[in-house]
């Protein structure tokens, strides 16, 4: 009997690993926090959050909500058949890597990274995306040996054996490679690597995820919308960045994108069941931006995680300040001995405004809800302490939230015995496609693992 009231939840990771954790049939989200922050041995997530899988999409996790409210019935009867699986993703999004401080969760964020690096559609920006591959591999690979960087006419067995020492699909989007080819991408992007030689792989890392914040579509958590209300496929894409938000419609398979709105920008988000609305302040001369989300449900989650992404990005404004000074500090050749030791004055920058950060889970949004943060711009331009509506939690019973059953999830699927994946799962954006094959591939070690049969 004891042992029907303890539910495992399998994590998956970022880094493609995953973690399992046991907590009570009543346990609430943050009782599974917990449980994954003892296992990594750090204090706090800081920019990490857990996040279930709803229509494809990512929603991050209540805390203060019990579990089986994502996961329904199926909680309660604790199938030993079904698996509970919740997905460690970056939720706020920081303008330098030195605003984490835990090595791990610096590792996590920057393990996601990589991952939208590849599938990211900014053809745009192709020479980014070599300075982006230079650092990843200076960063995972280190200083590339001198037989790896030799010349052309060093011959074709060394040409040979600095071809093979990295996969071109590893570290540039698969549209990339096609327009070069891999024999390009083999040639050069040892060259760019080589440039690194000397650099530290956190400071790699740190640089990566730098530049990763100048690409048009990196950093960035993305909600399907559709423009009309009886569409039956999203064409909308609504982007949380660090500085805002952006807006792209899909047309034909391509990306456009239509407003890169920063927080200024916008005087308000609002939502009426699953119809979503954008105000732009009054300046831009804007039309009320009109969209519809899939439920009620995605229109509240997505507006707390607008609400959080904008508080966070205040929050820790005045510790990037002082980071981007010592950045320019380093730049200038000056004083690099201060730039590398004074974290302290960082982590105390940071902690000020602790409080702020830490009560992001306790604030949650009622159906008909506005969010309105104009005002609360000009009031951080004249005070240190920025004072937020409250917007009250309000349970609404009236719709169930309930994850994507693994049944009918075929990366999921696979995992189970005695269920038909034949069916292919239609994605509504091809984003998805290098989630699936991530996820999938951290299930199917899973299932080795457990003995189970995944064929």
């Amino acid at each position: 009997m004891r042992m029907r009231q303890t539910r495992q939840v399998c994590i998956l990771l970022p880094n493609k690993q995953h973690l399992d954790c046991t907590v009570g049939v009543r346990s609430r989200g943050h009782d599974v926090l917990n449980c994954l922050l003892k296992q990594l041995s750090v204090s706090e997530l800081q920019v990490l959050g857990l996040a279930v899988l709803r229509d494809n999409e990512y929603l991050f996790l209540d805390l203060e909500k019990k579990l089986s409210k994502y996961f329904g019935k199926t909680w309660n009867r604790g199938s030993s058949m079904v698996q509970f699986i919740l997905f460690l993703r970056v939720q706020y999004y920081v303008g330098s890597g030195l605003l984490l401080f835990s090595s791990k969760v610096q590792q996590l964020y920057y393990a996601e990274l990589r991952q939208k690096v590849l599938q990211s559609k900014s053809h745009h920006q192709e020479a980014l995306f070599f300075q982006l591959a230079a650092s990843a591999l200076q960063a995972e690979v280190g200083d590339l040996e001198q037989s790896e960087a030799s010349d052309e006419e060093e011959g074709r067995e060394n040409r040979q054996e600095r071809k093979h020492y990295f996969l071109p699909e590893d570290y540039f989007p698969s549209w990339l490679i096609r327009r070069r080819g891999r024999h390009y991408l083999l040639q050069h992007g040892p060259v760019l690597h080589r440039e690194l030689r000397g650099v530290s792989r956190r400071q790699a890392t740190l640089q990566f995820i730098k530049d990763a914040n100048s690409l048009q579509d990196g950093a960035a958590t993305f909600y399907g919308m559709r423009k009309e209300k009886k569409e039956l496929k999203s064409s909308i894409l609504l982007g949380v960045v660090l500085r805002g938000v952006q807006i792209y419609e899909e047309v034909e398979g391509k990306q456009f994108l239509l407003y890169d709105l920063s927080w200024t920008d916008i005087d308000r988000f609002t939502f009426q069941g699953s119809r979503f609305e954008i105000t732009a302040v009054g300046s831009l001369c804007l039309p009320k931006l009109l969209y519809y989300t899939p439920s009620t449900v995605h229109s509240e989650h997505i507006l707390k995680h607008l609400t959080d992404s904008h508080r966070f990005q205040i929050s820790t404004r005045a510790a990037l300040s002082y980071v981007q000074q010592l950045e320019d500090v380093q730049a200038s050749q000056l004083y690099k001995e201060a730039y590398i030791c004074d974290t302290t004055g960082l982590t105390q920058r940071l902690q000020r405004n602790n409080s702020l950060t830490s009560s992001m889970s306790d604030c949650g949004v009622t159906e008909g809800t506005t969010a309105d943060w104009s005002k609360e711009e000009e009031e951080e331009e004249e005070e240190e302490e920025v004072s937020y509506t409250d917007l009250e939690l309000c349970e609404d019973d009236s719709e169930e939230f309930l994850v994507d059953d693994p049944a009918e999830v075929s990366w999921l699927a696979e995992l189970l015995p005695d269920v038909s994946v034949d069916a292919s799962l239609e994605f509504p954006f091809s984003y998805w496609a290098a989630v699936t094959v991530e996820m999938k591939q951290v299930l199917m070690r899973r299932a080795d693992d457990e003995g189970v049969s995944v064929d």
